[in-house]
């Protein structure tokens, strides 16, 4: 299912009568933790999380399940997620790992905006705070989002180094000058996290085009100095091609919602312009 489907049809928010709320599965021991918690909270932050389950029959059918959980200062998306499905329903699922902003696996869309789930503070939010899968990705179960396409994707640029030579003592390592390094450092940062590719409009309705975080991805090897002279030829041949960098429309969508911050639109512009520069011929 993919989480396009929410954008064409209204999806309910509430329980029906047939459904027992989220409050109301629980156990009378489990209620009265929740409630020592809420109490003794400085505040409440409600959640609206979408749920999805295509192999448990009566959760086929998209909709929200409504959390309050208590908040205390420095709390982040992630935080009140794990607090959810620790206290109220722990078959709520969605990715985690490192909590640290670094391995990309907790990419979510919040309050209407690609986010990290650990980075992003409850505090900083407008409340109800509403939590869905990556839009545009098929939706696994509740907030996990098949991300085999992005891969396919990343790989398609083959990010890996080709030198044209390398050096001669075994141990000797390939240099590289500080000013080349500042020029791809940005690049270096991306977690792989999906959400650029997510916000992307023209990815949306071209299933084909490489997007941003591979763009990003080519752009990080087709820039450092120690790339082979060919190598890089042929990089530059595998974006420019029909669904490649001259796909982007320049939107900034992509470099908005970017969690380590990389300006990806500009170095998407600046593959445009090497391209250019690879197929020009003085005779």
């Amino acid at each position: 299912m993919s989480t396009q489907l929410e954008q064409e049809t209204e999806i309910e928010e509430e329980p029906t009568e047939s459904r027992e709320s989220v409050a109301e599965r629980l156990s009378e021991k489990r209620r009265e933790q929740i409630q020592e918690d809420l109490d003794t909270a400085e505040k409440t932050i409600q959640l609206k999380v979408f749920r999805y389950d295509p192999e448990i029959e009566g959760k086929m059918e998209p909709r929200f399940d409504s959390f309050t959980v208590p908040f205390h200062k420095g709390m982040t998306v992630l935080d009140a997620l794990i607090y959810a499905r620790d206290r109220y329903d722990s078959s709520l699922t969605f990715r985690h790992s490192c909590r640290q902003a670094v391995c990309g696996s907790d990419a979510l869309f919040v309050n209407g905006q690609q986010r990290l789930g650990c980075k992003t503070q409850l505090g900083d939010l407008e409340h109800p705070i509403r939590i869905e899968p990556l839009p545009h990705q098929d939706v696994v179960k509740d907030l996990v989002v098949d991300m085999q396409h992005f891969y396919d994707q990343m790989e398609a640029v083959e990010p890996y180094f080709d030198p044209d030579e390398l050096p001669e003592g075994e141990l000797e390592e390939q240099r590289q000058t500080p000013e080349n390094r500042e020029k791809v450092k940005l690049s270096t940062r991306c977690i792989w996290c999906g959400a650029c590719m997510s916000s992307c409009n023209i990815a949306a309705g071209d299933n084909e085009y490489l997007g941003p975080a591979a763009i990003n991805k080519a752009y990080r090897f087709a820039m450092d100095e120690r790339e082979g002279t060919d190598r890089k030829k042929e990089r530059l041949r595998i974006v420019e091609q029909e669904h490649g960098v001259w796909r982007c429309q320049t939107q900034f969508s992509c470099t908005e919602v970017c969690p380590k911050d990389i300006p990806l639109t500009e170095h998407i512009q600046a593959l445009k312009r090497e391209s250019i520069k690879n197929n020009l011929k003085f005779w």
